[in-house]
Formats: structure tokens, sequence, C-alpha cells
């Protein structure tokens, strides 16, 4: 079996197939440093090295935040030209869920602040419990979203609402986040667990060729151009998976019933 890490911040861990990986700063409510971004980014490499991996949930670790940011000590004061290349690739980090070949589903439990939000818009389904709080405070110290936060929260919940999160700082709750499609489904904290662990296995149930060139052509259908680009990158992926062996045998398996 695999050894993950040493990892500061994180932990991972692998089993049946999902691999968990959990923010481990509970002291300032999972705040994401550039140890801990640094950690991430490490984690979904051996992520990618484990054929064994089928799909990831994020979570953070305690009862009271998935994330509550960026640690803002890391911000203050002026920035020396190296420093802000290591923050761009820091930046650059939150898009590891999204880049991940497998599934990812960010398990939310609390506080989903500023950057712990930028990184479950990355991720590719977002179950919170009921009890969570989300919101994007940049302006409100001077800042604005980064990390691709910007394309990804418009996607999520349109030009207005991601304008209205932005611009007033306010923070919104689990009941509204589902209504404007920030998260995919909100549920009793009692049920978190349950909820996620029977999407998982859903996904760990289908075809992983198919669900990996599906999750390709999602993501490259959301960052193409024109509908035209999308389609034909689509058609490319549709003719791979149509020619291989996973269609073959799971088409056979359908007809003859088993």
């Amino acid at each position: 079996m695999p050894e993950y890490g040493p990892f500061r911040h994180l932990s991972l861990a692998v089993d049946d197939g999902l691999a968990t990986l959990t923010i481990d700063r509970p002291e300032t409510h999972n705040a994401l440093n550039a140890a801990a971004m640094c950690d991430l980014d490490r984690a979904f490499t051996e992520i990618e090295a484990d054929d064994a991996v089928e799909a990831v949930v994020i979570e953070g670790a305690g009862d009271e935040a998935f994330s509550a940011g960026a640690d803002l000590e890391e911000y203050a004061g002026p920035t020396e030209a190296h420093e802000r290349i290591e923050k761009e690739r820091q930046h650059e980090r939150f898009r590891a869920p999204h880049d991940c070949s497998v599934p990812v589903i960010a398990k939310i439990d609390g506080y989903c602040i500023g950057g712990g939000l930028v990184l479950a818009l990355h991720c590719d389904l977002r179950i919170a419990s009921e009890r969570s709080t989300f919101g994007l405070p940049t302006a409100a110290v001077g800042l604005l979203p980064t990390g691709g936060a910007t394309r990804r929260l418009v996607d999520a919940v349109g030009e207005s609402v991601a304008k209205e999160l932005v611009f007033t700082a306010e923070r919104i709750d689990a009941d509204r986040a589902r209504e404007v499609g920030l998260v995919t489904d909100a549920v009793p904290a009692a049920t978190l667990d349950g909820r996620v662990d029977d999407l998982a296995a859903s996904m760990r149930d289908v075809g992983r060729e198919a669900l990996g060139r599906a999750k390709r052509s999602i993501n490259a259908a959301v960052a193409a151009p024109d509908p035209a680009a999308a389609r034909e990158h689509e058609a490319s992926l549709w003719w791979a998976q149509f020619e291989s062996s996973e269609r073959r045998e799971r088409v056979e398996s359908f007809l003859d019933g088993s």
C-alpha cells in the first residue's frame, strides 16, 4: 500500500479507492497558508500517481470549518518581486482539484470563507452541512478574489450573485448557497458523511475511463471559446472512449443483464 506525505498541514488517506484529504489546521479554522497550499499541490500529485484512487473528498479538520480562508498574516505589508512569484504559484495551486483526473468532492461543515471557498469552487461537487457559512470577503481587507475564483464563482452562481457576494463581503447560509447554486446540496450535519459517501460510491460504480473523460470534456466545455470548439473536443473524447475495452465490456455486461 502506498505511503502518503508526510505533510505539514494536511493528512491524506486512501481506503477502497476513496482518497480523503483533510486540511489540518483546526486552531486557525483550517486557514490556507503557503505551507498548506504546497501540501495540497503535493497531495494531488501523489493522488494522480496512485491508480487505486477513484474519487477524492476534501474536508477540514475539527467541527467548525472547512476552511476560513487565507492566512492574512502572509498578506500584510509590501511584497517583493520574488514573493509575488511565489504568491502566483500559491494561487495556481487552488486549481489542483479541478485538474485532478478523478472527481473531487468538497465536504463542507462550518466556515467556508475566502480562500476556503475558492478551493471548494475548484472541486467538482460541493456538499455542505446546513450549519455551514459561505463568503468571499476579500474586499473587506482591501483585496479581490484570485486563484481563478471570479470565473469559477460566475460559472456557479451567475454574474449578479457573484458581484453581490464580492461587493458586499457578506456571508450567506447553506440554504441560500444551495438556492443560488454555490453548493450542490446542503444536508443536516448528522447526514453529511453519509451523503458524501453515497456520492463517492456512485462515482466508483461507473466506468472509470468514462468518468475521467467526462470530467475532461465538461472542464473543456466551460473553458471553450465557443460551442463548436467544445463540441469538437467532446467528440474526440467520445470516440476515444467508444474505442476503449471499458466501453465494450460494460455494454456487453449491460446487454447480458449482469
